[in-house]
């Protein structure tokens, strides 16, 4: 034997194994042609000590060396896996298939590749096969239901985790599949259940822990799992998952207290990258103190989360979401590309972060792929509603009334409040207002309170399950249900998958087609919506003149207009914009920087909270250096809420594209504040051209970049015509289609009325 060969073996029977797998490694370097048994043993090593590239590198040199040896083939499949790379390792255990048919271990490696990769057909023949051999293995039985599970066949996939259960009470995973399929079926009792049950057969098994805080979670009741968490960790202190899982909880009313359970989750379990995703994710969601130098903090972890190994979509959207945040474009490829991002969001349930990728839309493929997008959400969401569907009570006797439910959390101190306020200011006579409304707030605003007022019924219901929150709609009888937030946070979108109502619309929230089927309408004007009609999957219930009208909670004369123009106070052209940077992109910097060359000496303005991150400034100046445009003439008012007076700071606003602004563009107008946009083909980038256009300004609206840039430059350089606006505008929009809030409201309930009396199609 090589003495190196007797080292490595020696230091194996000591527990040395990292230095055994280098003596190993060092010796089929030098001398390849070794016995098989020689790779296994360095396979199987490089596979207990998690290096699997490494793995892989010598896995596929014994398997060129020895294509028949079960062993090699069977280690180089399952190092596959584990990297996720599941193509190659299902070739690669169907070659060890073929080499031993009824090897045990091949199968069941086999048959959990063809689960991962969702493959439930493929899977059942491999487990039942398994099960027959050995009846007694409660595991086989499991992952037999999984394979019945991802095939939607529910009745089949239960009977065969309790069977799991019944063989082995210890198999937590079994009694966490059951759950899965109680949750399916749209029962959270049953759900509870079940869960007390492997409770009692595991009373301390931590996933059992957190698998009933995520139930409290699912069926919103979160100050339910903040007590559970709060109880479990005066018995548990330094426990990373209690923390984890309690910051989680309460993040969206205790954002502080949630950070700090987060950061101390992620210093308990330094390696987890899921507790120091969460942390990341709140940081970057906090909104008191230094928002900036807390999306700061959120983006300096963000190389530690990636060298953790993050590719679960998930756990990509949390850092796709900081790299936005801070205009990171260099960083944003290594996440994946538009296609692959937004399809792994939509098969995993994340349709919030698709509103992230309107900004990165550049031809008309994307412009359909992204609605293809929004769609694969949507079946999936149908497919589960339809699986517990609601009940439909008898239709009521007719009164005459028509019943309107409109269903947000935002219907409170919120742009969507305000949009939404002429119509509870001018109600129509024929109509009875229902209001759902699943706010994690403790308190009600003022503005709440005014919506509730004004209604029929206002119905909050913070803690309430998606399909309970469906089936209290539709005990209401309503003639139709608008809701108003998309995915947008709070908001209950999937409640529409329930058809709570005979007639669904979408408005206001979201500015894309939402996904789902049984959405029947969105609601649009004559000029933001598309020319193209497949752009949208709704059909387009268009207003006479514009969608919106400008509530007088906001749009007040509280907001001053100072005497003048910006250009008198500084001498120079000011441009400047307080759009999200999830609306920012290359292109539209490039854009921007054109407009500045073209007007010499100006500056331009961010009135943005991530001003005080230092990473969000130092890319900002970066893309306009590109442009040519040097870093001295880029300012930044790092304020949030408390912008409005900012405008009084900027001469003309620069939109961005393609998503196009919308508060952002009504504020610049109301402010007296010119804004200059690109009109695109799909609605998210025709929003600020409705606005325009509706305020006697659709000239400022551009058909292509060159006419941007000559629009505003020309702009710029009207002084007079800018001193009108500046000193008019706000006039010329309360006598226009934005500030006669009354017509607005007439023209509305006249188009719902019309609607609902049309026979459904």
């Amino acid at each position: 034997m090589d003495e190196r060969l007797a080292a490595a073996d020696a230091a194996l029977k000591a527990g040395q194994t990292d230095e055994a797998i280098d003596l190993l490694i060092a010796f089929a370097t030098d001398e390849p042609n070794q016995p098989a048994h020689i790779y296994r043993v360095l396979l199987t090593q490089l596979y207990h000590q998690q290096r699997y590239e490494e793995g892989v590198v010598w896995g596929s040199a014994g398997a060129a060396r020895y294509p028949r040896d079960l062993g090699i083939l069977n280690l180089l499949g399952v190092t596959y896996r584990k990297l996720r790379r599941y193509p190659e390792a299902l070739t690669t255990l169907d070659l060890a298939s073929k080499l031993a048919p009824g090897d045990v271990a091949v199968m069941a490696n086999r048959g959990n590749v063809l689960l991962d990769l969702d493959d439930g057909v493929r899977a059942e023949p491999v487990f039942t096969r398994l099960v027959r051999s050995d009846p007694r293995n409660a595991e086989y039985f499991r992952q037999l239901g999984r394979s019945l599970f991802k095939q939607g066949k529910l009745g089949a996939a239960r009977s065969r985790f309790k069977q799991a259960v019944a063989l082995q009470k210890t198999l937590v995973d079994a009694w966490l599949d059951l759950i899965s399929v109680a949750n399916e079926e749209q029962d959270p009792i049953e759900a509870e259940a079940l869960l007390e049950k492997a409770l009692v057969a595991n009373p301390e098994h931590q996933k059992l822990h957190e698998a009933r805080v995520v139930l409290f979670r699912r069926a919103q009741q979160v100050r339910r799992a903040d007590a559970y968490l709060t109880e479990l960790l005066e018995r548990l202190p330094e426990v990373a998952w209690v923390h984890f899982q309690l910051g989680v909880s309460v993040a969206d009313y205790a954002r502080d207290r949630a950070n700090i359970h987060l950061k101390r989750a992620s210093e308990l379990a330094p390696d987890n990258v899921d507790y120091l995703l969460a942390l990341i994710e709140s940081l970057e969601r906090t909104r008191s103190g230094d928002e900036g130098g807390n999306v700061e903090a959120a983006y300096q972890l963000v190389e530690r989360a990636l060298a953790l190994g993050p590719t679960a979509p998930g756990q990509l959207k949390v850092l796709n979401e900081v790299l936005i945040r801070v205009c990171a474009f260099d960083e944003l490829p290594r996440l994946g590309d538009f296609k692959s991002l937004g399809r792994g969001w939509a098969t995993t349930n994340r349709h919030t972060a698709l509103l992230k990728q309107l900004a990165q839309v550049k031809t008309l493929e994307d412009r359909y792929e992204l609605l293809e997008q929004h769609t694969i959400w949507g079946r999936k969401v149908e497919e589960a509603a339809a699986r517990a569907p609601i009940r439909h009570p008898a239709p009521r006797a007719p009164d005459g009334k028509i019943r309107l439910g409109f269903m947000s959390s935002d219907l409170r101190q919120h742009p969507v409040g305000y949009f939404a306020q002429p119509l509870f200011d001018h109600l129509d006579p024929r109509f009875e207002l229902y209001c759902y409304s699943f706010y994690q707030g403790d308190e009600a605003d003022r503005m709440q309170q005014y919506f509730a007022s004004r209604s029929t019924a206002y119905r909050w219901t913070p803690e309430i399950s998606t399909r309970d929150a469906a089936q209290a709609i539709a005990d209401d009888q309503l003639d139709m249900l608008i809701e108003l937030g998309g995915t947008t946070h709070m908001n209950r979108l999937d409640v529409m998958a329930f058809r709570a109502a005979p007639k669904q619309a979408s408005w206001l929230g979201y500015p894309h087609s939402a996904g789902l089927s049984t959405i029947d309408y969105l609601i649009t004007d004559p000029y933001n919506t598309p020319p193209r009609r497949d752009l949208l999957l709704e059909t387009p219930l268009m207003m006479p003149h514009t969608w919106l009208a400008l509530g007088r909670a906001v749009f007040s004369d509280a907001h001053e207009i100072k005497p003048g123009l910006p250009q008198d106070r500084t001498g120079v052209i000011t441009y400047g914009t307080a759009n999200n940077p999830h609306k920012y992109n290359r292109e539209m910097f490039a854009l921007w920087s054109r407009v500045m060359q073209e007007t010499p000496g100006s500056r331009f303005l961010f009135v943005r909270p991530e001003g005080s991150s230092a990473t969000f400034r130092r890319n900002i100046l970066a893309e306009f250096e590109r442009g040519g445009i040097a870093k001295e003439r880029i300012d930044f008012a790092t304020v949030r809420g408390v912008h409005m007076p900012f405008y009084n700071e900027i001469d003309v606003s620069l939109d961005t594209f393609p998503l196009t602004g919308g508060t952002t563009t009504t504020e610049s107008l109301w402010m007296g504040v010119p804004v200059v946009s690109l009109i695109g083909e799909a609605f998210y980038e025709r929003l600020s051209y409705s606005l325009l256009a509706n305020s006697g300004l659709a000239d400022l609206a551009n058909p292509d970049m060159d006419s941007f840039v000559r629009t505003a430059v020309a702009l710029a350089g009207d002084r007079s015509r800018r001193i009108e606006l500046r000193h008019g505008l706000r006039e010329k929009i309360r006598s226009g289609p934005l500030g006669q809030t009354d017509r607005f409201a007439q023209d509305f309930y006249d188009l719902i009325a019309k609607t609902v009396q049309q026979p459904a199609a």
